[in-house]
């Protein structure tokens, strides 16, 4: 049993980052499932016969997910395919088998050339043939378990791979339209990136941006060129209209400067001292260390965070606010110089009123993207306590092992994953993948409050295996406030992303199936 003072110990902010292996996966797309991509493969395959068993009834989410036409227009084979669905899979099996994909286009890339292994985890061959071991059914609940051997089910509790149709968007629309991802050749990856690049820069050159369809293409990453511009269009910062977004630019650029000159001198005030203290103490603590101690850097943050307070004063100045301003400012100051790495940007070599328009832009943003969850910050912060309540909640469904063993050993979820709420995950991943993640939240509605909690709890039980081998209080709390993301990329967030889709899907319009 845990002494008191033991979890006091463990109570505490936490920065470090241990290596961990990665396991690297084709990113996820939107949205995650298209019947006519696979309606060849589904249609090409012969139907299997199948063991009678006692009709099960179907639950009401499952009703409403077989008598409701697909969320996105799919064509008119729709209908016929989602009826085959409805006869020969249930929902645990569509999301085994998307897992499954996901998993297995994993293990693939790493691989030079494609060998046949037999046993459960077969891959599929060059011609993108359906395995001959039978899938397994169980559902999949981490990343982390999912490489381990499992012994086979039998021939009666198996599904052949070729019978499932509502296989992820992301598993074919990622790879192109090529069969199998091994023949994916560095050039090919360009081709696809450029492709990609074309498609965004077509879009924002229309007189009005389909802003809808700019979510959907920003979904599964944005290119790097088109990132600023689409941050500031998806964050309602600028309009949809071309025309007018340089006299908005002008306007709000003046806006904020007007706030710095009237408010910024009161900053050494006695009513706002202990303020600005806070800030000046919190911003050399953020990360990286390389771009915050720039003391250029310093003055903006500190200007920006102040102001926000000061304009702000339901919650004000709150310990995590002040990391939400660091991707905004990477991402607009990279659009001015060339660096490889975001942690270590220097912005020595940019102009001063380049500086000045990029510290307006990041206050603007981080407002626009702070009003969706000011609650988080508010007094008690509600808004956080809620959302750890509701990971607590989603975990028990879709992990009921490892939130036990959280609870035998007394491992409270507000010891973690406060943490994962106040600052976004922004303390748990490096720098470049809080960017991609941002990415998707922009895209999705209520991302980062909403959507967060999914990711959440995919983030959690990605770590299934390493919770479940800890038997001590200590050492699953330091493993939890110090998971080994250090090597992550942009990869290992899509797979992370695609799990949370997955847990969206099932869970986010089925509140019977949410809570026990």
């Amino acid at each position: 049993m845990a002494s008191d003072g033991a979890r006091k110990q463990f109570w505490k902010r936490s920065n470090s980052k241990v290596p961990g292996s990665i396991q690297h996966v084709y990113g996820a797309q939107h949205p995650p499932f298209d019947p006519l991509l696979h309606g060849a493969l589904l249609k090409a395959a012969p139907k299997m016969p199948t063991t009678p068993v006692r009709a099960k009834r179907v639950s009401t989410f499952q009703e409403f997910e077989s008598n409701t036409s697909d969320a996105w227009d799919a064509g008119e084979d729709d209908d016929e395919l989602l009826a085959m669905a409805a006869e020969s899979l249930n929902t645990e099996v569509v999301m085994e088998t998307a897992h499954r994909v996901l998993r297995d286009h994993s293990q693939r890339r790493g691989r030079p050339a494609l060998q046949e292994a037999p046993g459960p985890e077969q891959r599929l061959k060059p011609e993108a043939e359906p395995p001959s071991a039978p899938a397994d059914l169980r559902l999949v609940k981490s990343v982390s378990e999912s490489h381990t051997s499992r012994p086979a089910e039998s021939a009666s509790d198996a599904v052949p791979l070729q019978r499932s149709q509502s296989l992820p968007h992301s598993a074919t629309v990622a790879l192109g339209g090529m069969s199998d991802p091994s023949t994916l050749s560095s050039s090919a990856l360009s081709k696809r990136e450029a492709s990609r690049l074309d498609k965004f820069q077509q879009l924002l050159a229309g007189p009005n941006t389909d802003l809808e369809e700019l979510r959907k293409l920003s979904w599964s990453g944005i290119p790097k060129p088109v990132r600023p511009i689409t941050w500031k269009l998806l964050s309602g910062y600028l309009p949809a209209n071309v025309d007018r977004r340089p006299s908005t630019l002008q306007r709000k650029q003046k806006e904020y400067f007007a706030f710095i000159e009237h408010y910024y001198d009161s900053r050494n005030d006695e009513v706002h001292q202990d303020t600005y203290r806070q800030i000046h103490i919190d911003i050399p603590r953020m990360s990286p260390e390389a771009l915050i101690l720039q003391p250029k850097v310093m003055e903006i943050f500190e200007r920006i965070l102040f102001i926000w307070a000061i304009r702000h004063p339901a919650s004000g100045y709150v310990q995590g606010i002040n990391d939400l301003v660091t991707p905004f400012f990477v991402v607009f100051i990279c659009e001015h110089i060339e660096a490889e790495d975001v942690d270590a940007v220097d912005v020595s070599s940019v102009p001063a009123d380049v500086l000045r328009n990029i510290e307006a832009d990041t206050y603007w943003c981080m407002s626009k993207l702070l009003d969706g969850i000011q609650d988080n910050y508010t007094f008690a912060q509600p808004g956080i306590q809620m959302k750890v309540k509701m990971l607590e909640e989603l975990v028990s469904r879709i992990d009921e092992q490892v939130h036990r063993h959280l609870d035998q050993h007394e491992v409270r979820y507000l010891q973690f994953a406060f943490r994962w709420m106040n600052n976004l995950l922004m303390r748990e991943v490096p720098l470049r993948c809080t960017i991609r993640l941002w990415d998707t939240y922009q895209s999705e509605p209520e991302g980062f409050s909403h959507f967060h909690l999914y990711v959440c709890a995919a983030f959690l039980t990605r770590w299934r295996k390493e919770i479940l081998e800890e038997r001590d209080f200590q050492e699953l709390l330091l493993f939890l406030q110090n998971l080994p993301t250090a090597h992550w990329d942009d990869e290992d967030i899509s797979l992370l992303l695609a799990d949370a889709y997955r847990l969206k899907f099932a869970f986010a319009d089925a509140p019977n199936h949410y809570k026990k």
